[in-house]
């Protein structure tokens, strides 16, 4: 065997020995693993609107509730569980002051309750109209109407019957009114969750513009007198035919509507004024 073939076979063996013991050595290797630890953040649990709620929408069961937030990004304004644990009860019967987003925490600037000013112009419909008026024991149904009754109104004037004497007349003004309170009282029941009597000064109704006129033409006629209708009768259909005549008649100034009065068997014509 000659120099060269014996160069080779050592340059070979060689390697070979050099591969197997690099081989052995990745074998043996453990791969190294990182570990990272996660710090726990801490959270608080912050009242939070469960649903879209609209400028007056009333925050009725369902439309609030506790979720969780991180501690540290919770602000003064909100209303966290740890502060106030009795607030989703709290806030049922407030209202909204302004619109709030699903998911947004829920804060005291933007809610109204029932004890707080603003609460009226929140529970009023768009379009309607808060108006008062005023009544009595004798003129609002003994005092039994109460918050979210509905009325009619009437009125109630002296005429001239033509024979220098004075007769008085009533005619429904408007029916299946809404009353919004009587006196500063919003809510029909006590602490005690029973209806009560109110003893009133002043009716507030809720009236659309056209009513509000109405309303306030026949105040200085004669007097307003409100009557009770059945909780069955809510849906009632208002009278569209009166309210238009008594608007045009005192807002112009001029009544020159008659009608017939029968005393003693005799008809007799007279002039509304």
């Amino acid at each position: 065997m000659n120099r060269t073939r014996l160069l080779v076979l050592a340059v070979a063996f060689g390697s070979a020995g050099l591969a197997i013991y690099m081989a052995k050595g990745l074998v043996g290797t453990k791969k190294e693993v990182k570990t990272v630890e996660v710090s726990k953040v801490e959270t608080v649990d912050v009242l939070v609107a469960t649903k879209n709620l609209q400028m007056g929408e009333k925050l009725v069961g369902g439309s609030i509730g506790w979720q969780s937030w991180p501690k540290a990004t919770v602000a003064a304004t909100m209303i966290t569980s740890e502060a106030n644990p009795e607030a989703k009860t709290k806030y049922e019967t407030a209202r909204a002051r302004t619109a709030i987003y699903e998911g947004e925490p829920v804060i005291e600037k933007k809610l109204v309750l029932p004890t707080e000013n603003g609460f009226m112009s929140a529970i009023l419909p768009k379009g309607m109209r808060a108006v008062s008026v005023p009544v009595s024991a004798e003129t609002g149904a003994g005092g039994f109407i109460l918050p979210n009754d509905r009325v009619d109104v009437l009125l109630t004037r002296k005429i001239d019957d033509g024979s220098n004497q004075k007769s008085s007349i009533s005619e429904t003004v408007l029916t299946n009114v809404r009353v919004l309170a009587i006196d500063q009282t919003f809510r029909p029941k006590g602490e005690d969750d029973k209806e009560y009597v109110v003893a009133d000064k002043t009716a507030t109704l809720e009236l659309d513009p056209r009513q509000t006129e109405v309303i306030s033409m026949t105040q200085d006629v004669g007097q307003l007198s409100l009557t009770l209708r059945s909780i069955r009768e809510n849906d009632g259909v208002p009278l569209a035919d009166i309210v238009p005549r008594l608007s045009e008649k005192y807002a112009n100034g001029t009544e020159n509507s008659e009608m017939t009065i029968i005393r003693y068997g005799i008809p007799r014509r007279v002039t509304l004024n």
